[in-house]
């Protein structure tokens, strides 16, 4: 007999599964893509479009930890901060896994529907596939976080595309500086496992950099950095968004402080505070745009 309380015990593991209980993963996602909507726009964002890439976002981003779970099902009880993930537990199967993420990518997809264009759908597929298929690159990938920077960052040439109709080079600049970041903070999260993932063999940059991976964190913050300053410069974007760039760099800063002596539990708090690095760039972008005149892309 099924009973309330043995629905909300399925809804409550369903919802660790897609980890809505930990929004880090989709904050990460949703500031560049937020970034890209107000440049895309103008700073003149329709309110619909907004809240069709939030709710897509949120949406894709919990797909993405089911299909994350599946694949690592086999592997997930061998590491301690991942081994009471329900696949892993056991407290659901793969076939209810593989059914919610039918669910949440056909939620997604009727979503963006006010949305779509030919090159949407096609960007909409690629994104699917790199939802998909990012799992598996920590088999072979000595530096899957890059991967998954393209992955966390795809919604920017989504952005354009839907906004305008066109991705401009300056998406493609947008993106290459959400693969650096992708790269440094997902690295502080793999020092936290670092130890698990030596063990049973998965590919993580923290190994892949070696003693170099402190250091090769903070070249990829830079670079990052550099990279949002470039598009900046473009735009001829003024102080706002150059004071919410330097916000970043001591944000940035500040987690060379909790990464260099790689304790796990510091490496974690440097991962999770990285939603204020995004946000310090998207509230700059903002400020910007309200002070100024909006901008032409080049």
């Amino acid at each position: 007999m099924i009973t309330l309380a043995l629905v909300k015990e399925r809804l409550d593991r369903y919802e660790k599964l897609m980890r809505l209980d930990k929004p880090i993963g989709i904050l990460l996602l949703l500031w560049p893509t937020l970034w890209a909507v107000w440049i895309a726009s103008n700073g003149q964002p329709h309110w619909m479009v907004v809240w069709i890439f939030v709710l897509g976002t949120a949406l894709m981003r919990s797909a993405g930890c089911v299909v994350n779970d599946y694949a690592d099902r086999d592997f997930d009880p061998h590491v301690e901060r991942t081994k009471q993930r329900p696949l892993a537990a056991r407290t659901v199967t793969p076939r209810e896994a593989f059914v919610l993420c039918g669910f949440l990518v056909l939620c997604a997809f009727l979503l963006t529907l006010p949305l779509l264009t030919p090159l949407f759908f096609g960007l909409s597929v690629v994104a699917l596939f790199l939802a998909g298929s990012y799992p598996y690159t920590k088999r072979f990938f000595a530096i899957p976080q890059a991967y998954l920077g393209v992955a966390f960052g795809f919604g920017i040439p989504m952005a354009f595309a839907a906004i305008q109709g066109q991705i401009p080079p300056l998406a493609w600049v947008m993106l290459a500086a959400n693969i650096f970041w992708a790269i440094a903070y997902d690295t502080e999260y793999a020092l936290v496992d670092i130890d698990d993932d030596r063990k049973i063999g998965i590919r993580t940059s923290a190994l892949t950099f070696g003693r170099l991976d402190i250091a090769i964190i903070m070249v990829c913050y830079a670079a990052a950095l550099g990279l949002l300053g470039v598009i900046g410069w473009q735009l001829g974007f003024g102080w706002a968004y150059a004071f919410g760039l330097a916000i970043a760099a001591g944000i940035a800063s500040y987690h060379y402080t909790l990464i260099r002596n790689r304790e796990r539990m510091r490496c974690f708090k440097a991962f999770l505070h990285n939603n204020w690095l995004g946000a310090a760039v998207f509230v700059g972008i903002v400020a910007d745009y309200l002070l100024n005149h909006p901008k032409v892309l080049p």
